[in-house]
């Protein structure tokens, strides 16, 4: 099933345009931005089906960013990339309101089982994580 709108958001212009590639294969739209303002203005605007946020984001208070974009689009679901691979890491952005945590390392072969789980109502974690 192919998708409308996706944001992706990492300051990371290597790590952007990897992504991007595997995001084209499902969405119409990949829409990048490599800063919170621009992150919420384009979710603001495009009524986006998903955003996928680098969680190390450059903001102040790394967990502030999802927990912002849940409550200005509850709707909205996240995925959130991450180098980190701590538990607690995980816990917290899912408390914080995501739909899915995927190691960065990990994301040629998860992002879009995430994207997939997500997109059908479910959670999901990079099994890395999860062993």
């Amino acid at each position: 099933m192919r998708h409308k709108c996706v944001i992706l958001a990492d300051s990371h212009q290597n790590m952007l345009e990897g992504i991007r590639g595997l995001l084209t294969t499902t969405f119409e739209t990949v829409i990048m931005v490599a800063d919170k303002n621009s992150l919420f203005k384009a979710a603001e605007d495009l009524d986006p089906d998903l955003a996928v946020v680098d969680l190390s984001l450059p903001v102040a208070g790394e967990v502030n960013v999802a927990r912002e974009l849940k409550n200005r689009h509850p709707e909205l679901r996240l995925i959130v990339l991450s180098v980190h691979d701590e538990p607690v890491a995980v816990e917290e952005v899912m408390a914080a309101g995501a739909s899915a945590f995927v190691l960065k390392r990990s994301a040629a072969t998860d992002l879009m089982q995430a994207v997939d789980e997500v997109s059908n109502g479910n959670l999901y974690v990079s099994p890395k994580i999860q062993a």
